[in-house]
């Protein structure tokens, strides 16, 4: 109950400071005052139980205030004390008890606000049954200001013995009221303030703002600038903005940010300044990976030097062209099936191996028949049959699939006439393309 009480008590204190009367000084003069206090010598860690009446010790306080500081203040105090309390005796009889403190008060607020919490500590000598011991009250408490006259005092300390064998720590309670002994300070006498006659302040321009002050005093400016005008209305004064025109900022010294490459990209957000881009390549121009004068954009092998006439992809060698086109003329297949024969195995080697000389080299397969038979079966057979040849190069090692597509046309690109066997013969083929 104590402990909800002192934290009511130190909300209230809060909130009331804020908008507190104000007295004549932030720093407390000299009190003298009395207080009753209660002491509990039994359960000093447990402040519930402190008020029952087998914990009571009562008692009272002479004291002494005097403030240091606007926040700090020192205080002296005889306690009298009615207590049979006694460390080392088994029975104690009810005695009247001596008790001298020393304290400091460190508060929340300068001493001018109704309710001020504050803390303290401090050190303390008592005769308990004849014997002296030492002590160090540790606490706090709410002070409550009457126009700095009177004083409330209501504080709640745990006195740490610092002498265990002559006493145990303890709980210390005390409601107090203190007057303030201060001369009063004579109030100031009022003085006579003689307005002199002023001339109405000079404004040449007419914006308001008088010569004194004005920075511009013969063109009507803003009061924000001293008395001098933005034209360009971007916040720079037209004596400090070199484009007083147009729109700028203080880092251009009220120009534009500005664009060295004319790429339409200021140099603040252009990666490459003065060098025309492109808004997808943050102001650089497109690049060129492989620096064969074909953007990437447009390079079909962006990472490989070619030409332009070929999208930026190498020319494959004409004699390596005319090899494949020769072994391609040499790979067979049983009549009517995609089975190879072993008489392809050889020349399907040598494409293999031109393929392993040069990986950046690609294939194409290409499976064509004649007209005999029924169209569907014809372009599954041509399918089939470039599948053949995909599959027997993709067990050569080092050739990844990636690398070859294959496809079947059918009876659709004939390269002769099918009304002879002359022409059907040449129309049933296998055409090898290579490219990068």
């Amino acid at each position: 109950m104590t402990k909800k009480i002192f934290s009511l008590l130190l909300f209230s204190s809060t909130v009331l400071s804020v908008s507190a009367q104000e007295f004549a000084s932030p720093k407390k003069g000299s009190l003298i005052g009395f207080s009753a206090n209660t002491t509990d010598f039994k359960q000093p860690l447990s402040a519930s139980n402190s008020f029952s009446n087998d914990n009571l010790n009562p008692g009272f306080s002479l004291m002494f205030w005097k403030g240091l500081t606007s926040n700090l203040d020192f205080s002296i105090r005889y306690n009298g004390l009615f207590s049979s309390y006694s460390k080392k005796d088994t029975v104690s009889t009810a005695s009247y008890e001596n008790e001298f403190e020393g304290s400091l008060h460190l508060r929340a607020f300068s001493d001018n606000h109704l309710l001020n919490p504050f803390l303290t500590a401090g050190i303390g000598a008592g005769n308990y049954s004849g014997t002296w011991a030492t002590y160090a009250p540790l606490g706090g408490g709410i002070q409550i200001n009457l126009q700095s006259k009177t004083y409330i005092f209501l504080q709640m300390n745990y006195r740490a013995s610092l002498s265990k064998s002559n006493l145990d720590n303890n709980l210390f309670y005390s409601l107090g009221i203190a007057e303030n002994i201060s001369p009063a300070k004579p109030k100031p006498a009022p003085k006579t303030v003689v307005i002199p006659v002023v001339a109405p302040p000079k404004d040449s321009d007419g914006d308001g703002i008088v010569d004194s002050l004005d920075e511009c005093p013969t063109v009507s400016g803003l009061a924000q600038f001293h008395g001098c005008p933005d034209t360009d209305g971007d916040g720079i004064p037209d004596k400090d903005d070199k484009c007083p025109n147009q729109k700028g900022t203080a880092k251009y010294n009220g120009c534009p940010i500005p664009d060295t490459d004319g790429d339409g990209i200021n140099d603040e957000e252009d990666k490459c300044p003065t060098l025309a881009g492109v808004a997808k390549y943050n102001g650089c121009p497109i690049p060129d990976s492989d620096g064969d004068g074909v953007n990437d954009e447009e390079d079909r092998c962006p990472n490989l030097p070619g030409v332009k006439e070929n999208q930026g992809c190498p020319l494959v060698k004409e004699e390596i062209v005319k090899k494949v086109m020769y072994d391609a003329k040499n790979i067979f297949f049983a009549t009517g099936s995609s089975k190879l024969l072993a008489r392809s195995y050889k020349p399907l080697d040598e494409v293999a191996k031109i393929l392993k000389d040069d990986p950046n080299l690609k294939l194409d397969i290409e499976g064509h028949t004649d007209n005999t038979g029924k169209p569907d079966k014809n372009q599954l057979l041509s399918e089939n049959r470039a599948k053949a040849v995909f599959d027997y190069l993709t067990t050569k090692g080092s050739i990844g699939q990636n690398r070859l597509s294959s496809a079947g046309f059918g009876d659709a690109k004939p390269i002769a006439s099918n009304k002879t066997a002359q022409g059907r013969a040449k129309n049933r083929r296998v055409e090898l393309k290579l490219k990068y």
